[in-house]
């Protein structure tokens, strides 16, 4: 049996796979800025799942960062109270077993690559828009991680082709100012319609509002699409992967799927052509459970 454990910035979610068979799901909040209760709650997830299925099971963890090659710690998580600690050991030692750790984007990407939305595909960009805003790179089923653990962290580029007033950007936790992350995330959405409404909402009712006429959150999603496809189409023009799936709370906006696409053509490399980009840009068909799914099949 495997279980896998999604350690996102708002809740902690666990699922144990017998096989690919689902047969123990548990959600909870995270505890936030709390290091030792954010190991605790993991460690209770996965005693829980293990009396549901009863039976034992590996554990690999998708994690808001990665780890250091040199010292094993927590590095580039947005969730800063895991920076800096040793949270393999300390999983391990409350679990008393092997623990793999990976990037939850990379987790992600693994999920859909094998037998999500981009099944098949060659090479897939899996990117996940919430709390924060990560990606993962998958090459024929495999994770693209590199030799410092960052492939495909898109989040901390500056985002392309600014405008005036998107100069230097807000400030991010990675000490950089208009990283993608600072834009498309959703906080950054929210940021960015009270600039312009003065109202302060959930990146998820702007979208509500916008389908409902509201004439304020249909100019705030259309700004963020222009700004996802900019950041995309620095990608494609890098990478040029076969598909682009989207997950994360933001994903569940529909018009992302039309829109940004429409919007990434003005910005992909064609120079004397008008070659309509031919990358896919689908919703993870796994949608909430694709990065704890990915964390599973760490084994």
């Amino acid at each position: 049996m495997r279980i896998g454990i999604d350690l996102g910035g708002t809740k902690i979610e666990g699922i144990a796979l017998d096989d690919s068979r689902e047969v123990a799901r548990v959600r909870i909040d995270t505890p936030r800025d709390d290091y030792q209760a954010t190991v605790d709650a993991i460690t209770s997830i996965v005693a829980d799942l293990e009396r549901a299925a009863g039976a034992r099971g590996t554990v690999g963890v998708g994690i808001p960062g990665t780890l250091s090659p040199d010292s094993g710690l927590v590095k580039n998580a947005n969730s800063t109270w895991l920076l800096g600690r040793p949270l393999k050991t300390d999983l391990e030692r409350a679990l008393g077993r092997e623990v793999r750790i990976a990037n939850d984007a990379n987790c992600f990407a693994v999920s859909e690559a094998t037998d999500g939305a981009a099944a098949g595909a060659d090479v897939v960009f899996g990117v996940i828009v919430g709390t924060g805003t990560g990606a993962g790179i998958t090459v024929r089923g495999r994770v693209l991680s590199g030799p410092n653990g960052i492939a495909g962290e898109w989040g901390h580029n500056p985002l392309p082709w600014p405008s005036g007033d998107e100069i230097p950007g807000p400030p991010c936790y990675c000490g950089q100012h208009g990283c993608v992350e600072t834009f498309l995330s959703g906080p950054g959405l929210t940021r960015d319609h009270e600039r312009r409404s003065g109202r302060r909402m959930p990146a998820i009712e702007i979208a509500t509002l916008a389908a409902s006429g509201d004439a304020a959150a249909n100019e705030s999603m259309t700004c963020y699409e222009h700004r996802m496809a900019r950041a995309l189409a620095a990608i494609i023009n890098i990478v040029d992967p076969d598909v682009i799936v989207l997950g994360g709370g933001l994903s569940n906006i529909t018009r992302l799927y039309e829109n940004v696409p429409r919007f990434w053509g003005g910005f992909v490399f064609s120079a004397g052509l008008s070659d309509t980009p031919r990358t896919g840009f689908v919703r993870a068909a796994h949608g909430d459970t694709s990065g704890v799914r990915g964390a599973a099949w760490l084994w």
